[in-house]
This record gives structure tokens, C-alpha cells and sequence, in this order.
């Protein structure tokens, strides 16, 4: 069983840049499809972006498209996400999340089998 492990959440002014980080625990991590979610309070948790197992498709929610990009390392068992021109609505907990089924790059909750602790981004105004 993978444990995910995020971190580089912080407090950021609008328009600037944060770096999230997930390490897993697994040498199998290059089998996973890997994702991030996010919940803002009283929200539902939501998808923000998802990679596929070598990293060369990627999908993503379209408010964070050309801002957000998801990347991985196979070799250090870590997939990223690098937000840019950050937003007050990008406020939330940030999740990654791991998924061992075969397909296109699912966006629902019940497609990923393990999950992260989360790590706060807080984006002021």
C-alpha cells in the first residue's frame, strides 16, 4: 500500500507562485496515475490535475489551466505541482492522490485508491 506524503503548502499574496510536492513511499510509484485535488472550506473536495504513469499526458481542471502545471520524477517517487498567478479561489487544502487503474486519466474521487494528508495553500487578497 503507497503512503503519499505532501508538502510546500504556505500563504501566498495573489499572483504569486507556490510549489507543492508528494513523496511515495512505494518503488512501484511509475505504475500509479497520479492526481491533485483541493477542497476549499465548505466545498466539495474538487480535481485540479491529473499525469499519466511516465508523465507524458496530463489533464487539468480548466480554472488552473495555464496556471497550474503537474510534473513527476519517477526516479525520486514524487509528483509535483507547480502553481503560478495564484488566485484568492485557489484557496483550499491540496491533496495527491494515487491511481492503479487502467485509465485515461480518471477525475473522480473514487478512481484513486490512496490518498495524502493534504497541505494548506492560503492565497490572500
Amino acid at each position: 500500500q503507497v503512503q503519499l506524503v505532501e508538502s510546500g503548502g504556505g500563504l501566498v499574496q495573489a499572483g504569486g507562485s507556490l510549489s507543492l510536492s508528494c513523496a511515495a513511499s512505494e518503488r512501484t510509484f511509475n505504475t500509479y496515475i497520479m492526481a491533485w485535488f483541493r477542497q476549499a472550506p465548505r466545498k466539495e473536495r474538487e480535481f485540479v490535475a491529473a499525469i499519466s504513469r511516465n508523465g507524458g499526458s496530463t489533464r487539468y481542471i480548466d480554472s488552473v489551466k495555464g496556471r497550474f502545471t503537474i510534473s513527476r520524477d519517477n526516479a525520486k517517487n514524487t509528483v509535483y505541482l507547480q502553481m503560478n498567478s495564484l488566485k484568492p479561489e485557489d484557496t483550499a487544502v491540496y491533496y495527491c492522490a494515487a491511481s492503479t487503474l487502467r485509465l485515461t486519466l480518471p477525475t473522480g474521487e473514487r478512481s484513486y485508491s490512496y490518498w495524502g494528508q493534504g497541505t494548506q495553500v492560503t492565497v490572500s487578497s
